[in-house]
């Protein structure tokens, strides 16, 4: 990659020891322009660092991103010494600038963060068998109890009712009323879908409201490819990509990486018989999850665990028919019906959890039996 005089003025504001050998922009990822650097020290040896632009449009306080993935990964870094671990290459680790802080701004409005590389990882975009998946619930896991005793108070909202069920279902009616596009005629059993389980899905928002479930530090993007695993053994090593960490519900990370990770077939799937949840997926994934979490976790939250995923899995599903209705204006399409067969798909990826769900309590009960 060349490196114009406005990134190498960037690189040259952090504090990288050595001197850049390579510049390697990195095609992963949706959200932010992301770079891999490497810089050859004095004795020869060459250290990795990955050079980030976080994207403002979508982030519109990039300063309290950063102050939250500060505070995190200190006191991820922090509970592993106290542990007796190691936290090399297991927490991400940010470069400070070299005029204090961890991030520059390059006064084009472009904001700049980097981090020590992730050696010997990879990472995966399809769950390839469950001990795969169990590492990655472990991972997530570890993730929650190693935070479960962060003040959260001293976190950033930085993207307010993110996972407010009861004003999603709000903005899902107001499209449905709209009908920007005439669409609504169209899909009125799915959009009787929504509204008949819409009161059930609001419990999570319930329970947070009367305290029965508390806010914890939530990641928010727990897809399979925000874990990195070692390219040899599989372990999970590292959580990565916390643009989207605040506070919310344990059950909302444990619930999305469920929708994602463990049904049999992709988001956007029209063969809808191909869908359903994976339940050795499940089992190896709530393995790993409450493997880390059952002494950290209230009862309630565990015995809500698969509700987490339906609450997630409805979430999408009328996310996604509200934009149909809007005209996709939102979520990228590569077809005209490319949101209508993604709320399909992940209403009868509902649907099945439903007729599952007993299956899904006794998994978890199970699981928290054995490691409380």
């Amino acid at each position: 990659m060349t490196i114009d005089s406005k990134l190498k003025a960037v690189i040259d504001c952090f504090d990288f020891p050595g001197h850049l050998i390579e510049c390697l922009e990195l095609k992963t990822g949706h959200i932010n322009t992301t770079c891999h650097l490497r810089f050859r020290q004095d004795d020869g040896a060459v250290r990795d660092y990955v050079l980030q632009r976080i994207n403002n449009y979508v982030f519109k306080k990039p300063w309290e991103v950063m102050e939250n993935v500060q505070l995190v990964t200190e006191h991820i870094r922090a509970s592993m010494v106290k542990q007796g671990l190691d936290p090399e290459n297991r927490v991400l680790r940010l470069v400070p600038a070299k005029g204090g802080g961890a991030m520059v701004e390059d006064g084009e409005d472009g904001y700049w963060r980097a981090y020590d590389f992730i050696r010997h990882a990879t990472t995966v975009d399809r769950v390839e068998n469950p001990a795969q998946f169990r590492q990655i619930g472990a991972a997530f896991g570890a993730f929650q109890g190693m935070l479960s005793d962060f003040p959260i108070e001293r976190l950033h909202d930085t993207i307010p009712h993110f996972h407010d069920t009861r004003k999603r279902l709000g903005d899902f009616e107001r499209s449905v009323a709209l009908d920007a596009l005439g669409r609504a005629a169209g899909v009125p059993e799915d959009i009787a879908f929504i509204r008949d389980r819409g009161e059930a899905m609001c419990r999570i928002v319930d329970l947070i409201a009367s305290g029965d479930l508390p806010l914890r530090v939530t990641h928010n993007d727990t897809k399979i490819n925000n874990v990195m695993l070692d390219i040899d053994t599989g372990e999970a090593l590292c959580v990565i990509d916390l643009d989207t960490v605040m506070p919310g519900s344990a059950l909302y990370d444990f619930g999305d990486a469920i929708r994602y990770g463990a049904s049999t077939a992709a988001e956007d799937e029209t063969d809808l018989n191909r869908v359903a949840l994976d339940m050795d997926l499940f089992a190896a994934f709530s393995e790993g999850f409450i493997a880390n979490t059952a002494a950290q976790l209230t009862p309630t939250e565990l015995e809500n665990l698969p509700l987490g995923a339906m609450v997630m899995t409805y979430e999408n599903a009328l996310r996604f028919l509200a934009d149909y209705l809007d005209g996709d204006i939102y979520f990228k399409i590569d077809r005209p019906t490319h949101n209508l067969d993604r709320a399909r798909c992940q209403c009868r990826l509902l649907s099945d959890m439903e007729s599952k769900r007993d299956a899904m309590d006794g998994i978890v009960a199970g699981l928290c039996r054995r490691f409380k």
